[in-house]
């Protein structure tokens, strides 16, 4: 799994220009089952995405992101293995 900081930087006002297709790129990567969560940060300086798959996958997936594409983002990819996980999260265990 991975865990995936966004940190703006752009003012907000381009981060909000750039919102709604953002969404949209996150809807489909969660619709092809690489995204677990996501969200942004409190105070709002990017946000936070936990995905699943390949490196390879997830890294081609963070190039197509509006932000990415505009250059109001950096992204920083921790890879990790989830071998415990709460109740009701089994699926994302790993061996």
């Amino acid at each position: 799994m991975f865990i995936v900081s966004l940190n703006y930087k752009v003012p907000l006002t381009e981060i909000d220009r750039l919102q709604a297709a953002h969404v949209e790129w996150l809807k489909a990567c969660y619709a092809e089952g690489i995204f677990v969560a996501s969200g942004p940060k409190k105070p709002r300086t990017g946000g936070i995405i936990i995905a699943r798959g390949s490196r390879d996958v997830l890294d081609a997936r963070l190039t197509a992101d509006p932000f990415a594409k505009a250059g109001a983002a950096d992204y920083d990819v921790t890879e990790f293995v989830a071998r415990m996980t709460a109740a009701g999260l089994d699926t994302f265990r790993e061996a």
